[in-house]
C-alpha cells in the first residue's frame, strides 16, 4: 500500500494510521523475543539480577534512541531519492562521487534481503509458540512444537499465496491493527511498570555502560549487544518504506511507537525482576516473558494481536523485498524479472520469482531451526552489516550536500563505532545459525556482483563494438528486404531491443539478421517497451530512419497494461500502412477479408561467448557468468506476452575486444607431398626391432 503524493507530503490522522501499519511491523514485533533472547543467552531466569535487568533495558533504550531515532528518523530520512529511501536509493544519490561505493551498496542490499528471509519465520513462529499450553474452554489448542511448525507454515504459505492478488484490501486494516497492537504493548507495559517505578533508572545511560563493560552479572560481556540489537532491526526497513508514506508521517508517528515499545520493555523488566526466583520458570527454557506477563484473560488477546502483528510485519518485509529487488534491477544489480502490478497503485508490485524464493527460504528456515529461540540465535547478524554500509553511504551524502566535513566525520565515526561493536558482538551468532543468513547473503551478493560487473565490462568504452547503430545498416536491410533471390523468412521480423541513443542496438541482433542466415522480411521492427507511472497508458512513437521497412518503435505502456506486444504491434503496422509510412502486406491465403498485415516472427537472441573474444580472463569470466545468469533467469517471451506468438530463440556469438586471426600457414599440394615422402624415408631408415623368444620356449624349427 502506498499513500498518494499529497498525503505523503502532509501529516494527517489517516496518513499517520497507515504509516503505523506499513512501517513499524518489524520493529513492532521485537518485544516478543528481545528480552527472552537476552536472558536466555545470559544463562536463564536465575541469572536475571536487578542490575542485569536495569542495564539490559538501558542498553535497549539507548540502542533504539541512537540507531533508530537519531540515525534513521532524524538523519537518514533526509537522504531520499525523489522521495524514495533505502540503501539502493541512497547509493543512487551518491554513486557519482566514488566508484568504490558500489561495494557497500551491494553488500548492504544482499544482507538486507537475506535477513528479510528470516524475519517472517521468526516473528510468526514466536507468536504461535505463545499458544502452547493455552487452555481454552477445556481445549488445549497447541501441545507440541511440531504443531507450532505446521501452523506457522500454513500461515506463511497462505500469506505468500495471496501476494499475486494484491494486498490493498487487507492493507487498509494494517493501520488499525498495528495501532491497537502498539496501544496494547504500552498499556500492558505501563501496568507492570507501575509495580516498580524504580525501573525508570534504566533510562540513565550509566547502567547500560556499567552492564556492558563492568558488571559481573553480565555473563556474556560485550556479546550481549548481539541480543540487544534485535530491538532495532526494523530501522533499515523504516528507511526503505519512507517512499510509501513520506518522511513527515514517520516523524509524526514515531514518538507514539517509540513510547509504546519502551513502556513494554520497562514492564517486561519489572515482571522478570519479580519472577526471577519463581520455581515455575527456573527449569523451563521455552517460556516467553512477553506472554507469561499477560494476565490469564489477556493472554489469548495478546496472542491473537501478536500473530496479526507478526503477519503484518512479514507482509511488510515481503513487499519490501519486491521493492528492493525492483530497485536492484533498475540499477543493473539483478537480471530483469517479470514484475506484475496487482492493483492500480504503482507502488504495489509482485515479482513471482522473488515470491517463490522467499517462500522456499522461509519454509526451509522453519524446518531447519525448528524453534524461535534457535532462529533468534541467528537473527540480526546480516542487518548489522547493512546498517554499517548505510553509514558509509550517508557520510558521502552529507559531504555531497555540503555539510561541514567535521560533522560528517563525527557522524560516520560515532555510528560506525557503535555498529561495529554490534557487528562484532553478533559474530558469535555465526556458529549458532548465523551462517545460514551469511550463506544466503553471500549467494545474493555473488549474483549481484556478477550481473553488475558483467554489464560494466560489456558496456565499457573499450568494448563499444558490442553495440552498433541501425543507421549504419538500414541500407543493407532495405536491399535484403527487396532481394527476391532469397526466400521470405517472415513478413515482419521483430526484435525486442532496448534501442539506445543514436539508434544503437546490440551487435548480435544485426548478426542474427545478416550473418547467421539472412532473414528476408518486408519490414524489420526493433521494439522497446517503456513502463510508465500511470496505470493505463497506451502510446507509441515510430522512427522509420528514412526508410519504408526499418522501424524503431517505442511503446509506452502503463504498469497495469498487459504487455501483449504482438497485439499492439499488429495495430501499429495497420495504422502505419493507412498513413502510407510502410507498404501494405496483403495475404493471398487468409481467413480475414481484406487483410493487409502479414505474419510476425519474434526473434529472441541469446548471447554465447565467441572464441574470437580476446579480453582479460577476469573480464571474460564475468561476461560468461553474466550470460549464463541471463539465460537461466530471463524469459523474454513471458515478459512481453509472446507465449502464443511465433518466437524463435537464436544463439548468437558475442565478440568483445580485438578479434585476432587464427595463426594458420598455407601449404601447397607439392609441399604436403614432400612432407609425406620425407616421413616415409625417416620410417625406412629406422632399425627393425625383433622380439626375442622367452628362455623357456623352444626355438622355431627349421
Amino acid at each position: 500500500m502506498r499513500l498518494n503524493a499529497k498525503k505523503r507530503s502532509t501529516m494527517s490522522m489517516a496518513g499517520l494510521l497507515i504509516t503505523i501499519g506499513i512501517v513499524y511491523g518489524d520493529i513492532g514485533t521485537s518485544p516478543l523475543y528481545v528480552m527472552k533472547t537476552i536472558i536466555s543467552d545470559n544463562g536463564g531466569l536465575n541469572t536475571a539480577s536487578r542490575e542485569m535487568i536495569i542495564g539490559s533495558i538501558s542498553l535497549i533504550f539507548w540502542t533504539v534512541m541512537l540507531l533508530t531515532t537519531i540515525k534513521y528518523v532524524l538523519i537518514a530520512l533526509r537522504a531520499t531519492n525523489h522521495g524514495e529511501g533505502g540503501i539502493f536509493s541512497l547509493y543512487a544519490l551518491v554513486r557519482r562521487r566514488k566508484k568504490w561505493l558500489i561495494y557497500p551498496a551491494l553488500i548492504g542490499g544482499a544482507a538486507l534481503l537475506a535477513d528479510g528471509m528470516l524475519t517472517p519465520a521468526v516473528t510468526v513462529t514466536t507468536a504461535i509458540e505463545g499458544l502452547k499450553g493455552i487452555n481454552f474452554h477445556g481445549l488445549e489448542m497447541v501441545n507440541t512444537q511440531q504443531q507450532v511448525i505446521i501452523i506457522t507454515i500454513v500461515i506463511l504459505s497462505f500469506l505468500f499465496l495471496i501476494q499475486r492478488f494484491g494486498t490493498s484490501v487487507i492493507g487498509r486494516a494494517f493501520g488499525p491493527v498495528m495501532f491497537v497492537w502498539f496501544l496494547f504493548l504500552g498499556v500492558v507495559g505501563f501496568l507492570h511498570m507501575a509495580g516498580d517505578f524504580s525501573i525508570l533508572k534504566s533510562l540513565n545511560p550509566y547502567y547500560a555502560i556499567d552492564l556492558l563493560f563492568f558488571s559481573k552479572d553480565n555473563h556474556v560481556g560485550v556479546f550481549i549487544l548481539g541480543s540487544v540489537f534485535l530491538a532495532t532491526t526494523g530501522a533499515e526497513a523504516l528507511y526503505s518504506d519512507v517512499g510509501h508514506v513520506g518522511r513527515i508521517n514517520i516523524l509524526g508517528s514515531w514518538p507514539f511507537v517509540f513510547t509504546s515499545l519502551m513502556l513494554n520493555y520497562l514492564g517486561q523488566g519489572v515482571w522478570v525482576m519479580q519472577n526471577a526466583d519463581n520455581a515455575k520458570y527456573l527449569n523451563d527454557a521455552t517460556f516467553n516473558h512477553f506472554f507469561e506477563m499477560l494476565p490469564g484473560e489477556w493472554r489469548l488477546v495478546g496472542i491473537v494481536l501478536a500473530t496479526l502483528a507478526a503477519i503484518i510485519a512479514s507482509q511488510a518485509l515481503i513487499t519490501g523485498s519486491y521493492t528492493l529487488v525492483s530497485e536492484a534491477v533498475r540499477l543493473k544489480f539483478f537480471p530483469r524479472m517479470k514484475i506484475i502490478y496487482p492493483t492500480e497503485k504503482h507502488g504495489q508490485i509482485y515479482i513471482p520469482l522473488v515470491n517463490k524464493i522467499l517462500w522456499i527460504a522461509c519454509i526451509a528456515i522453519i524446518f531447519y531451526f525448528q524453534t524461535s529461540s534457535h532462529m533468534e540465535a541467528a537473527y540480526g547478524l546480516a542487518i548489522t552489516v547493512t546498517m554499517l554500509m548505510t553509514t558509509l553511504l550517508l557520510y558521502q551524502y552529507l559531504c555531497q550536500i555540503n555539510v561541514k566535513k567535521i560533522f560528517a566525520l563525527a557522524m560516520v565515526f560515532f555510528f560506525g563505532v557503535i555498529e561495529s561493536m554490534f557487528l562484532i558482538s553478533s559474530l558469535v551468532k555465526f556458529v549458532h545459525g548465523g551462517y545460514v543468513t551469511a550463506i544466503i547473503a553471500g549467494l545474493i551478493l555473488v549474483t549481484m556482483y556478477i550481473w553488475y560487473n558483467g554489464n560494466r565490462v560489456r558496456d565499457h568504452e573499450e568494448f563499444r563494438s558490442a553495440y552498433v547503430s541501425l543507421n549504419d545498416y538500414k541500407d543493407q536491410l532495405s536491399r535484403l528486404s527487396n532481394d527476391e533471390s532469397l526466400p521470405i523468412y517472415s513478413d515482419n521480423v521483430v526484435y525486442m531491443a532496448k534501442v539506445k541513443p543514436g539508434n544503437r542496438i546490440k551487435r548480435e541482433m544485426m548478426y542474427s539478421i545478416l550473418d547467421k542466415r539472412p532473414k528476408r522480411a518486408k519490414a524489420y521492427w526493433f521494439v522497446t517497451v517503456n513502463v510508465t507511472d500511470e496505470p493505463y497508458t497506451a502510446e507509441y512513437t515510430v522512427d522509420t530512419l528514412g526508410t519504408r521497412n526499418v522501424i524503431n518503435v517505442q511503446l509506452y505502456l502503463g504498469f497495469r497494461r498487459e504487455q501483449r506486444v504482438n497485439v499492439y504491434l499488429r495495430a501499429i503496422v495497420h495504422e502505419m500502412i493507412e498513413r502510407g509510412q510502410i507498404d501494405p502486406q496483403p495475404k493471398k491465403y487468409t481467413t480475414i477479408v481484406g487483410r493487409d498485415v502479414g505474419d510476425f516472427s519474434f526473434v529472441i537472441v541469446q548471447d554465447v561467448i565467441s572464441p574470437q573474444t580476446h579480453i582479460k580472463s577476469y573480464e571474460r569470466t564475468m561476461i560468461q557468468l553474466r550470460v549464463g545468469l541471463q539465460n537461466i533467469t530471463s524469459n523474454p517471451a513471458s515478459w512481453f506476452g509472446l507465449e502464443f506468438a511465433d518466437v524463435v530463440v537464436e544463439k548468437v556469438p558475442l565478440i568483445l575486444g580485438q578479434a585476432h586471426k587464427p595463426n594458420l600457414t598455407y601449404m601447397s599440394k607439392r609441399a604436403v607431398q614432400e612432407q609425406i615422402e620425407e616421413h616415409q624415408a625417416e620410417d625406412l631408415a629406422k632399425p627393425t626391432k625383433h622380439q626375442m623368444p622367452k628362455m623357456d620356449e623352444k626355438p622355431y624349427e627349421q
